[in-house]
């Protein structure tokens, strides 16, 4: 190979990866709001453990103003999460029981 055709294959080398670049900067675009929603959440989630009184407040407040529907719900989710754990170490080890 010349040193013409090299500079003519990295030319064309630097174009197809700009190209590739472009192509991809469209695709992920489209991860863009999921992955932005994933990331408040997450923000949200880290402020909660950072200032747990307002959460312990608000328990309070619905403990105090609505004492039946929270151990409604109470009753709920601890069913949930119990049902979630058994299914989980059924998924996890299917053949003990």
């Amino acid at each position: 190979m010349t040193k013409l055709d090299l500079l003519l294959r990295q030319q064309r080398l630097l174009v197809r990866s700009a190209e590739l670049r472009a192509s991809l900067s469209q695709s992920a675009e489209a991860l863009q709001t999921p992955l932005n929603l994933a990331d408040a959440a997450r923000n949200g989630i880290q402020w909660l453990y950072k200032h747990p009184i307002y959460p312990s407040i608000a328990l309070g407040a619905l403990v105090l103003i609505k004492p039946r529907r929270v151990l409604l719900w109470g009753e709920r989710l601890w069913s949930g999460w119990l049902v979630f754990q058994r299914l989980r170490q059924y998924l996890l080890n299917p053949t003990k029981k």
